[in-house]
C-alpha cells in the first residue's frame, strides 16, 4: 500500500515543481520517486499476502510482480517523456503527473480484491490517458483520438459496471474471496450471475483490446503522440490482463465450462484480425496498434488454459512484449523526427546510418516474433505449452499459423533496415543518452530474459 500512497504524493509533488518552474528537477524527482515506489513493493514480496483497507486491495505475488514490471516500464517511458515533450510544450510537469496518476490506477487494477477498487483503478488509469492521448491540441488525429478513446472508454465501463451489478445481484457481495465461495457452494447458480460474467468478459475484452472488441484500438494508438502509445500498449494493457487474470483464476473457475466456448472465440478472432491487418498496413505505427491486437489474443491463452501456470507465462509474455514496444516506440521516435514518416520506407538503410537503432530495433521485432534467444520466444512457449497442457490442439495450429505471418511482418522492418537503400537523403540524427540508456537496457533485459527465464520466473 505505501507504494501506491507514494506515488499520489509523487504526483502532486510534480505538480508543484511545475508550478514553481523547476522543469531540471521534474526528471530526477519522478525518477526518485519510481524508485523509492519499487523498493517499497520489493520490500513487499516476502510478507504474507492479506486483503488491505478493509478488504479492497491485495498485495499477493501477482500484484508485486506485475506491478513492479508497470514501474519499471514507466521509468523507461520516462527517460524517454523529457526529451519527446519539450518538443510539444514547455509544460513538462502535467505530463510527468498525468502517467504517474496513471501509473498508479494500474497497480489499483494489479492488486483489486473488490471490485469497487478494480473500477476506480480503471477509471484513475483511463482518465490521465484521455488527456494524454489528446495532448496535441492543434493536431486534429490526436483530438481524434482522444474523442474516440473518451466514448469507447466511457462504453466499456458501461459493460464493466453492469456486469459487477448482475454480480452482486446475484451474490450480495463486491469482495472476491466471497464471490468465490458463492460459486463453489451454492446450491444453484443464479442466470443473473451468468449474465454478468459475460457482460464483464466484455467490458475487459474492450480494456484490453481484444477482437472483436478492439475497434478503437488502430485509431487511438496512431492518433495519440508515440510516446503515450508506448505507454498504453504496455503499462495499462498489462495491468487490464492482470484485472482479467485475477477475477477469473479466484472467482470464475468453477465455471469453465460456461465461459470457455465465448472466450476461445474471441481469441481465434483476436488472432487472425490482428496478424491479417497488420500484414496489410504501410504505417510501423499502425502496424505495431494491429500487431498489439494479435499479442492480446496470445496473452488471453494464460486464462483460457487457467492453472498453475497462469501467471508465470503471462509474466514472461508481458515483460517481452513490453520490452520490446518500448524499443520499437523509441526507435520510432528518432525515425520520424529524421524522416518525418511512420511507414516503412523510412526505416531504409537506418543499418548504414544508424547501426546502433537497427541493431536494437531488430532485436524488438525477432522478439515480438518469437525468435528463440529472446524474451519474446519464451513468452510464446510458455502460452503454448499452457494451450498444449489442455489439450486444445486446434487452438494450438490456429496460433502457430498466425505466429507465423507475424514472423513476416516483423521481418519486413529488418528487411527494409538492412537490405534496402533509402530513396531520400536522409541525415543521420542524434541519438540523446536517455534514449541510448533506454533502448540498450531494454534490449539487453530481453535477451537476459529469452536465454535465461528463470532470471524473471525465479520470483515467482
Amino acid at each position: 500500500m505505501g507504494a501506491i500512497i507514494t506515488l499520489c504524493i509523487l504526483g502532486i509533488v510534480v505538480l508543484y515543481l511545475g508550478l514553481f518552474k523547476a522543469k531540471n528537477a521534474l526528471l530526477p524527482v519522478t525518477l526518485l520517486g519510481l524508485v523509492v515506489t519499487l523498493g517499497l513493493l520489493v520490500a513487499e514480496w516476502n510478507n504474507e499476502a492479506l486483503p488491505q483497507l478493509h478488504g479492497m486491495v491485495i498485495f499477493d505475488r501477482l500484484a508485486l510482480s506485475f506491478s513492479i514490471l508497470c514501474v519499471v516500464i514507466t521509468g523507461l517511458v520516462i527517460l524517454l517523456s523529457k526529451e519527446y515533450f519539450k518538443n510539444i510544450s514547455t509544460y513538462l510537469s502535467e505530463y510527468f503527473c498525468l502517467i504517474i496518476f496513471s501509473l498508479t490506477g494500474a497497480l489499483l487494477v494489479n492488486a483489486y480484491h473488490n471490485f469497487a477498487m478494480l473500477f476506480i483503478g480503471i477509471e484513475v488509469m483511463s482518465v490521465a490517458l484521455y488527456i494524454l492521448v489528446g495532448i496535441r491540441k492543434t493536431d486534429l488525429a490526436s483530438n481524434e483520438a482522444a474523442l474516440k478513446y473518451f466514448l469507447m472508454g466511457a462504453f466499456s465501463t458501461g459493460f464493466l459496471l453492469f456486469g459487477i451489478t448482475l454480480l452482486y445481484g446475484a451474490s450480495g457481495t463486491f469482495d472476491l474471496t466471497e464471490l468465490q465461495a458463492y460459486v463453489q457452494t451454492a446450491s444453484e447458480i443464479s442466470p443473473l450471475f451468468y449474465g454478468g460474467v459475460l457482460l464483464l468478459l466484455c467490458g475487459l475484452c474492450f480494456k484490453v483490446g481484444a477482437a472483436p472488441f478492439h475497434f478503437w484500438t488502430p485509431d487511438v494508438y496512431d492518433g495519440a503522440p508515440i510516446l503515450i502509445t508506448s505507454f498504453m500498449s504496455t503499462v495499462v494493457k498489462v495491468a487490464s490482463f492482470v484485472g482479467f487474470l485475477r477475477l477469473f483464476s479466484t472467482v470464475l473457475v468453477p465455471l469453465h465450462d460456461f465461459w470457455t466456448p465465448v472466450l476461445l472465440t474471441i481469441i481465434i478472432i483476436t488472432l487472425f484480425i490482428g496478424n491479417i491487418t497488420a500484414l496489410l498496413q504501410s504505417s510501423f505505427k499502425r502496424m505495431m496498434a494491429y500487431s498489439s491486437i494479435s499479442h492480446a489474443g496470445y496473452m488471453l491463452f494464460a486464462i483460457i488454459a487457467i492453472g498453475a501456470t497462469s501467471v508465470s507465462g503471462m509474466l514472461v509474455y508481458a515483460a517481452a512484449y513490453s520490452l520490446a514496444s518500448v524499443i520499437a516506440f523509441g526507435v520510432l521516435i528518432l525515425v520520424k523526427r529524421g524522416s518525418g514518416s511512420e511507414n516503412f520506407e523510412s526505416f531504409n538503410g537506418l543499418a548504414k546510418r544508424e547501426p546502433m537503432l537497427a541493431f536494437v530495433l531488430t532485436i524488438a521485432m525477432l522478439s515480438l516474433a518469437g525468435i528463440p534467444l529472446t524474451a519474446g520466444f519464451m513468452g510464446k512457449f510458455m502460452m503454448f505449452n499452457n494451450v498444449m497442457g489442455t489439450y486444445n490442439i486446434t487452438l494450438l495450429i490456429l496460433a502457430v499459423i498466425n505466429a507465423a505471418v507475424g514472423v513476416y511482418y516483423y521481418l519486413h522492418v529488418v528487411v527494409n533496415m538492412y537490405f534496402r537503400k533509402s530513396e531520400d537523403e536522409v541525415v543521420a540524427q542524434h541519438v540523446p543518452i536517455s534514449y541510448k540508456v533506454v533502448l540498450i537496457v531494454a534490449a539487453v533485459l530481453t535477451v537476459i530474459i529469452g536465454v535465461y527465464p528463470d532470471s524473471i520466473l525465479g520470483f515467482l
